[in-house]
């Protein structure tokens, strides 16, 4: 699968993604880190990544706008980055591509 991370992202998640073998673009590596959420939510739409987000209000607010997208992850903030990596790997063990693409998720 092709993840977009938001620049809210800990770098973390994008080693985990790519360890098993999925392809993370990192916003600051394709766009200004200044891009408005809605700028970088539809660069994501264009190049048919999931985003994955800690901005839970605005991409839910984009996503609702736009249900064509390719999938939203909010990634919720936890304790220490290997919380945050567990719960990333376990939504992708348990939701699979199916469950990720075009859908909403929390992790």
């Amino acid at each position: 699968m092709t993840f977009f991370l938001d620049q809210d992202i800990p770098e973390e998640i994008a080693l985990l993604l790519r360890h098993w073998g999925h392809t993370a673009t990192v916003l600051r590596d394709v766009l200004p880190i200044t891009t408005p959420d809605a700028e970088a939510f539809a660069y994501a739409r264009t190049h048919g990544q999931i985003t994955v987000t800690c901005n839970r209000d605005d991409f839910l607010s984009l996503a609702a706008e736009h249900p064509e997208h390719p999938g939203l992850i909010i990634l919720i903030r936890r304790r220490t980055r290997q919380a945050e990596c567990g719960k990333m790997l376990n939504l992708l063990q348990r939701a699979g591509e199916s469950g990720l693409c075009g859908n909403v998720n929390f992790a």
